[in-house]
């Protein structure tokens, strides 16, 4: 499974602010940077926490932001990619039903390809002839 997730340090909200704080969420994994000038991921992360998390099709995100499914399905995969989101048949769930859950997930997932890269690492290492102190 591809996986592509960007982590950023930004400062939180000064002020408790729901839309605020999940825009800072998204921000800070990279969900609304780049080509997404009108911040859909959050739009469909946020459409998602309305429906309490639970299972819902691409088609009725589209309808709820009244924008095409194409451009949803578009975000929805790089939300996949980073390992938020899953699809199963035709919905779309939070991965591991709530926003901590997710992130537990994606910490579990970045800590074993850390692990690889490290176990990659001493080895090329150690045929370089390279000591580690």
């Amino acid at each position: 499974m591809l996986q592509h997730l960007t982590v950023r340090y930004l400062d939180k909200p000064r002020a408790k602010n729901h839309r605020e704080d999940l825009s800072w969420f998204c921000d800070s994994l990279g969900f609304c940077s780049g080509r997404d000038v009108h911040s859909m991921a959050f739009a469909i992360v946020d459409a998602l926490l309305s429906r309490q998390a639970q299972a819902t099709s691409s088609e009725a995100i589209a309808e709820d932001l009244r924008v095409t499914a194409s451009r949803v399905n578009h975000h929805i995969r790089n939300l996949m990619d980073s390992g938020f989101l899953y699809r199963e048949k035709r919905h779309v769930h939070l991965r591991g039903g709530s926003l901590k859950a997710a992130v537990e997930e994606m910490r579990k997932d970045t800590n074993r390809i850390f692990d690889e890269l490290g176990r990659m690492a001493e080895e090329l290492d150690a045929a370089h002839g390279i000591k580690n102190r």
